[in-house]
């Protein structure tokens, strides 16, 4: 185009006086039109009064061209001076705003590979580079003396563009910043990072705005993806399960990576079976998790809970088959057979009608054992899946992949400690009359899985009951399998019927040895094993009791009080080298006994003594049957989320009538035997128990006249009537008795013998004056 230069003059009044044939080419006035009329009609935008002396200037200025439309033009006024030097008006020159010439600076302006503009101090274009005019749409003519707001629809980002601009003319200063929009060519929203910057004359004068604004998009989306795998480090695997984990993964993706995310397992995942290998063919997934952009999850075409069979070609099955992700988008043939398919096995209302463009398919794969398939939809978001998403969608993958195996192995740990934990426990407790019992075990509900409480209730010699809590802090099978150690240990220990505190001793010293000697190096001490071992004697009604570093039972009386038993609790098991101190109690028949374990009434976020306080109150509580006072005691005192397992154990005593008992004092003299055994044929008589009598006659005769030979005074024979026919031989030896078998010869060495064929078991205890060897029979009819 011709290069045009216009020439005017405007009077002290601003009416125009002059116009050249560059005006009218220029603005398509003629000078007819113009001449006469105010030089403010021409103008496309209101300016302020001319100043009635100035200097020189230039500017640009929108002129409004006899077609209608805006007109930029640089305009330079010169002031005229009349004869006496006063101000007559303004000479002016003009020519169309079309940019610096194509020297090297030109050049490089228009073609940056960011966009570049430049708007006068009332936000109108000057200037715009390639780029500029490739994100707006339209060729620079079009916009050069615009208003920016005119060019682009009102929007929240524009009006945020317009804003720092206005800011910009106004202060003199430069903003920099960042936004996510769009702009009227692109089909979807950009980053930009923006620099806004005042042109100055040499004088300071603001007289332009240049910006220049970078399209920051792959960088903005990689720290958007960098920032959600942040995010998944921290919201993923927040639970040691499964469910909830891949719940986790879907509420992360949705909708930011995805519409619609689904997580598919493989059925052993969930279940106890070793992985099998990936078929080739044909897959079969169970829907776990998924979620939705869209209330209802409209997309889903398979319920949770409900298995899906996918075909060689579908994505899902050929990312577990490649061990990759695997993206497909519309147009694509695999994509349209998945999408076929997809919509023919879904049910009504679930089938995809418009808008899905892009899949991608990800296996979940952890410590090389492939566990399912994580599957995104794009729908309404604009973007289809690219490299970058695979990358971090496999990532993402990989992370979400190892807390779903995680939350497997503790799942099958818990299930294996769990099983173990319950074959230890005593399943059916044994018959005895010396106390009634009821009992509960609850796993710990946390992730650090099951721990090592255990309880068990042991039947000893002369109707006597030991009742037993214990418990290994730490969790796991370890645990489990310690504990069951333990049990055992007891069982044994008991049987030896050691008073508790002596018992304890034994066991201290056993836990400290199998620390030593174990082979994974697994310190029992070190794992905080305690243990609490009483025996009540329902002839006697005697409690006695001792405790390893375990919490002191609770004990309700008949009238309804409870409180916590005073005793010294006494070091952990394994410490070794310290005392265990017993206390003994006569309890009245009808008394509880309350054993249990820390889990019941410790927690780091509850104060031990209130919940003792609890646990004593809720003891007293009305209840029909023991069993209903245990559900009332772990309602009343238990967490709604036990940090750690619970065992508890309720007693409730009873008492061996004096008719149930009789005793005689016999002088060691081999003659006293047949006056004991007549004396106690008549009391077997007296109780209605004359089957009995015979078998007891030789049991009253082999131990009597063993005490009086082998013994030493004060000898003492007691038979108590109970669900069993006991009988014991006490005497101050402390000697214990064992069978041995007697030759051809002997003249002697079968009585015991003859005891434990007749009999249904017996054996021997130490007491605080020597012995007592007993030997029971049973009263059950065969």
């Amino acid at each position: 185009m011709e290069h045009v230069v216009a020439a005017a003059v405007i009077d002290a009044h601003g009416i125009v006086t002059g116009w050249s044939e560059g005006a009218r080419l220029l603005t398509g006035h003629a000078a007819e039109e113009v001449v006469g009329r105010a030089a403010a009609d021409l103008l496309a935008e209101e300016l302020p009064p001319l100043p009635a002396r100035a200097r020189a200037w230039t500017r640009p200025t929108l002129v409004r061209h006899r077609d209608g439309r805006p007109v930029t033009l640089t305009v330079t006024a010169c002031p005229v001076l009349g004869p006496e030097g006063e101000h007559a008006g303004w000479a002016l020159t003009a020519e169309r705003s079309s940019g610096p010439e194509p020297t090297l600076a030109g050049r490089a302006f228009q073609q940056a590979s960011m966009s570049m503009s430049v708007f006068d101090p009332h936000q109108r274009y000057l200037r715009l580079n390639e780029v500029a005019c490739k994100v707006m749409g339209v060729s620079e003519d079009v916009l050069l003396g615009r208003h920016f707001p005119d060019t682009v629809q009102e929007a929240e980002h524009s009006r945020g563009f317009n804003w720092h601009l206005r800011h910009v003319a106004e202060t003199g200063r430069p903003i920099r910043y960042e936004s996510w929009t769009g702009a009227p060519s692109l089909n979807r929203e950009h980053a930009w990072t923006t620099e806004m910057w005042p042109v100055r004359e040499p004088s300071g004068e603001v007289v332009g705005v240049a910006l220049a604004a970078f399209d920051s998009t792959e960088q903005y989306l990689a720290r958007q993806r960098l920032a959600l795998l942040n995010e998944a480090a921290a919201s993923i695997g927040t639970t040691l399960d499964i469910v909830r984990t891949t719940e986790e993964v879907v509420d992360l993706l949705v909708p930011r990576f995805a519409d619609f995310v689904s997580v598919d397992l493989l059925d052993w995942v969930l279940g106890a079976d070793e992985p099998p290998p990936v078929p080739d063919g044909e897959v079969v997934l169970r829907r776990v998790a998924h979620g939705s952009a869209h209330e209802g999850t409209p997309e889903a075409a398979v319920r949770l809970g409900g298995t899906d069979v996918h075909p060689p070609f579908s994505p899902p099955a050929r990312a577990l088959r490649e061990g990759r992700a695997v993206r497909i988008q519309a147009g694509e043939p695999d994509f349209m057979s998945w999408l076929a398919e997809r919509n023919a096995r879904a049910p009504e209302g679930r089938r995809f009608r418009s808008g899905v463009h892009s899949v991608i398919a990800v296996p979940l794969r952890a410590r090389g054992t492939t566990l399912g398939v994580l599957v995104g939809v794009r729908i309404a978001h604009p973007d289809d899946y690219e490299a970058d998403d695979a990358v971090f969608a496999e990532e993402l993958a990989s992370r979400a992949a190892v807390c779903i195996d995680n939350a497997r192995r503790f799942a099958r740990e818990r299930i294996t400690a769990l099983a173990l934990q319950h074959s230890l426990l005593p399943r059916g407790l044994p018959g005895q009359a010396a106390v009634e019992v009821a009992h509960r075990y609850l796993p710990s509900g946390s992730t650090a899985g099951i721990g090592g409480d255990w309880f068990d209730v042991i039947p000893l010699s002369g109707s006597r009951v030991a009742l037993v809590v214990g418990d290994v802090v730490g969790h796991g099978i370890p645990s489990t399998a310690t504990m069951g150690r333990l049990c055992m240990a007891v069982r044994t220990l008991a049987d030896v019927d050691l008073p508790p505190d002596e018992l304890l001793t034994h066991l201290d010293d056993l836990v400290t040895h199998l620390a030593a000697y174990d082979d994974a190096g697994e310190d029992v001490a070190e794992l905080g094993a305690t243990c609490l071992y009483a025996v009540y004697d329902p002839v006697s009604r005697r409690l006695t009791l001792a405790a390893a570093g375990h919490p002191a039972p609770a004990l309700v009386l008949p009238d309804g009080t409870a409180q916590l038993v005073r005793m010294t609790p006494g070091p952990p098991l394994g410490v070794g080298g310290l005392p265990f101190e017993a206390v003994e109690l006569e309890l009245p028949e009808g008394a509880v006994v309350a054993l249990y374990t820390d889990g019941l009434i410790e927690d780091r976020d509850r104060d031990v003594d209130r919940a003792t306080g609890e646990l004593c109150s809720a003891l007293t509580a009305p209840a029909a049957t023991l069993d209903a006072l245990c559900d009332t005691v772990l309602k009343a005192v238990l967490p709604e989320e036990p940090s750690d397992d619970v065992a508890l154990l309720l007693a409730r005593t009873r008492a061996l009538g004096a008719d149930q008992v009789a005793t005689w004092d016999v002088e060691p003299d081999p003659a006293r035997v047949a006056a004991t055994r007549q004396a106690a044929t008549e009391q077997l008589t007296a109780w209605g128990l004359e089957e009995a009598a015979f078998v007891t006659e030789l049991v009253v005769s082999e131990l009597v006249t063993n005490a009086i030979r082998y013994g030493a005074p004060p000898i003492r024979l007691r038979l108590i009537r109970d669900r069993s026919l006991i009988c014991e031989v006490s005497d101050g030896s402390s000697t214990s008795p064992h069978l041995r078998r007697a030759h051809a010869f002997d003249e002697g060495g079968r009585g015991l013998l003859l005891v434990a064929q007749l009999t249904q078991r017996w054996g021997s205890r130490q007491t605080d004056r020597g012995k007592t060897i007993w030997a029971e029979q049973s009263l059950e009819p065969e």
